[in-house]
């Protein structure tokens, strides 16, 4: 079997390729090797699959990512099916937008509209299943063929009729002096059919609902919003090909972070002592790493995920320089959240917070004074009278 060129290389674009720009070079070569434009032609046949699947991995973001970082394999993982189609009608059915697009409904255009309806479902996942990715079980419904009468209407064992009144044309037509106006058949309602004994099970619609279990795979360091799609798992109507499932996509927040794309941002407090000479303060992370952060064991943000909170969770240690100023930042390189296109990792951003006390204890405070006398810096007087020996007892 011949080895799967790289997905770029058959669409002939750079790997920074924008998404608008990738569907234009698609368009170039469907329209260059299109089936009705080669006909009998295997190896245009072959080419058109080929950018076929191609797009379908580069179109979507997270495929795409996992093909940057993991190649034709990666492809395969996580949600959305395998890449690559059956036949010519998976691709039309697949790009139907395109596709009617170029041919304004001809013969490609024809076969791409036979699809049926997608449908869309909301998931949520926490941040540390964002962090990490996670595999997650949706259910669906979904219409498709009623199972009794295989979509056609008819109880079983019968079929629909040729309507007598229209001959099947759906269409009847009416003369008006020299003028003939065709309307709808009011007996068959325009179908060219009519059930003379319904199905039971879906009162002659046709259409039966079904229940689904899908398992999804999310990938890591997608943003609350994101849009997965499972091609194929969308509604299936008679003698059409399913339609997309969209699953939507809601990443829960964490009180001790803020994200902003891949970074995360937290606060730590200290003191002026500690500002001023320096220290070693935990500050919290979202995922403990075993060979930096000892004292936090990795299991800490799986049982804090597990027991629905996210007060207490994994800590790591951080120095403070000494002179450290209010507000300044301290990086920590890599300790955010992965990119979902794969390349690299956010950073963990620890805003510094000077804390000033509101009390003093006599002690602190003649200390404190005599730190500014020797800096000499000017400070309210040492309070006496009734006032300084309420502070004193």
């Amino acid at each position: 079997m011949a080895e799967k060129r790289d997905y770029y290389e058959v669409l002939g674009v750079v790997r920074e390729v924008e998404a608008v720009e990738l569907k234009a070079a698609y368009r170039r070569l469907a329209m260059q090797h299109h089936p009705d434009r080669n006909p009998n032609d295997r190896e245009a046949e072959a080419k058109f699959k080929e950018a076929a699947e191609a797009y379908q991995v580069l179109s979507d973001a997270a495929r795409r990512a996992r093909y940057d970082r993991y190649g034709h394999e990666g492809a395969q993982m996580g949600g959305g099916g395998p890449a690559g189609f059956g036949d010519m009608g998976d691709v039309f059915s697949a790009f139907s937008d395109i596709f009617g697009d170029m041919f304004g409904g001809g013969r490609g255009g024809g076969r791409a509209q036979t699809r049926g309806a997608d449908i869309q479902t909301e998931l949520s996942i926490t941040l540390i299943e964002a962090a990490t990715g996670v595999t997650k079980e949706v259910e669906v419904q979904r219409r498709e063929p009623c199972a009794s009468c295989g979509g056609s209407g008819a109880a079983p064992g019968t079929s629909p009729e040729t309507c007598r009144h229209c001959g099947g044309r759906g269409q009847v037509m009416h003369a008006q002096g020299f003028l003939r106006i065709a309307t709808t058949c009011p007996i068959c309602r325009g179908e060219g059919k009519v059930i003379r004994k319904r199905c039971p099970t879906c009162e002659g619609s046709g259409v039966g609902h079904k229940e689904e279990k899908l398992q999804v795979g999310i990938p890591a360091g997608v943003e609350d919003g994101a849009t997965l799609r499972l091609v194929g798992r969308g509604e299936a109507p008679p003698g059409a090909h399913p339609g997309n499932l969209y699953v939507v996509l809601h990443v829960e927040g964490d009180p001790r972070f803020e994200r902003d794309g891949a970074d995360l941002h937290t606060q730590v407090t200290v003191s002026f002592p500690q500002a001023a000479l320096g220290d070693k303060v935990m500050v919290p992370v979202l995922i403990a790493d075993p060979d930096r952060d000892p004292a936090s064991p990795a299991s800490a943000a799986a049982t804090d995920a597990e027991q629905g909170g996210h007060e207490t969770g994994p800590e790591t240690e951080v120095e403070i320089p000494a002179g450290t100023q209010p507000g300044e930042l301290l990086i920590l390189r890599g300790r955010g959240l992965p990119r979902v296109d794969g390349r690299g990792t956010g950073n963990l951003v620890v805003h510094v917070k000077l804390v000033v006390p509101t009390t003093l204890a006599t002690e602190e405070e003649e200390h404190l004074r005599a730190y500014a006398a020797a800096g000499g810096q000017r400070v309210n007087p040492e309070r006496s009278g009734f006032f300084k020996r309420k502070k004193k007892k």
